[in-house]
């Protein structure tokens, strides 16, 4: 009599592959799938990428314009996240793959699953449903606080009052607010900083999930940007050391928050 997998061969019965099925498909229902559209390498989940990898969670990025995206509509996927890049929401001539987003975005909303979106992604979002995304005439770059509304003060964002609301900025457009979408943050330079869309969907034009130690990244991946817009790296390395040293532990707050708020904490 041989062993195979610690189960003597000769008692390894139909019941007990039967249970074992079973076990297989409990943990596997267990498993909670987060599909991220990640536009460009270094603009990754940051901060977040911990607790998206923790025991129950699966995360699988996905590059627009070289993956095909359309696994990203799977409606039993638990969690969209779209995050941000250089390209404007009005470029689809440009970048076709947009198209796909804009349609994977507008099944979910459809559905009502929990989307979670940040700069071009919030921008997505507004344009899924319905709003005009347009670019703002300057560009908002670095680190700088938001005013949040009051259901700004109620939502997720609560929790940025740690670290002096400080956020990152780093676009150049804009959105409308979609009809039935709920304003929860803006700034000096653009009032529409981030939103809600029913229970289920964040949009944040803003940055909370960046790794500041991984910063040296964005300053050379938008050299170009950052020249154009008279953005000088030396002060944003300057104003990144000067960071709240609570902002890690406020954008994970941010973040479980809005998990445990759509049920997937």
């Amino acid at each position: 009599m041989f062993h195979f997998g610690g189960v003597r061969a000769g008692i390894y019965t139909a019941s007990r592959a039967k249970a074992m099925l079973r076990e297989t498909e409990v943990n596997d229902s267990m498993t909670l799938r987060a599909f991220v559209i990640r536009h460009l390498p270094f603009e990754d989940l940051g901060l977040w990428e911990a607790r998206l990898t923790a025991p129950r969670w699966s995360v699988r990025y996905f590059q627009p314009g070289i993956e095909d995206l359309s696994p990203c509509g799977d409606p039993d996927a638990e969690l969209l996240i779209v995050l941000g890049g250089p390209i404007g929401v009005y470029e689809e001539a440009q970048y076709p793959f947009l198209g796909d987003e804009l349609e994977i975005i507008r099944r979910r909303l459809k559905r009502r699953l929990p989307i979670l979106g940040v700069c071009l992604g919030a921008q997505l979002i507004a344009a899924a449903a319905g709003a005009r995304v347009y670019p703002t005439g300057i560009k908002e770059i670095g680190w700088a606080p938001v005013s949040l509304t009051a259901a700004g003060n109620e939502s997720c964002l609560r929790h940025l009052a740690d670290c002096d609301y400080t956020v990152l900025h780093w676009h150049g457009d804009t959105f409308d607010l979609p009809d039935g979408a709920t304003l929860l943050a803006s700034t000096h330079l653009v009032r529409h900083q981030a939103f809600t869309l029913g229970p289920n969907v964040l949009a944040l034009q803003f940055h909370v999930e960046t790794d500041p130690r991984t910063l040296e990244r964005w300053f050379i991946g938008h050299a170009c940007e950052l020249s154009q817009a008279d953005v000088k790296p030396v002060e944003l390395r300057r104003a990144t050391e000067r960071l709240p040293v609570s902002f890690p532990a406020c954008s994970v707050q941010v973040l479980e928050s809005w998990l445990a708020h759509v049920g997937l904490s």
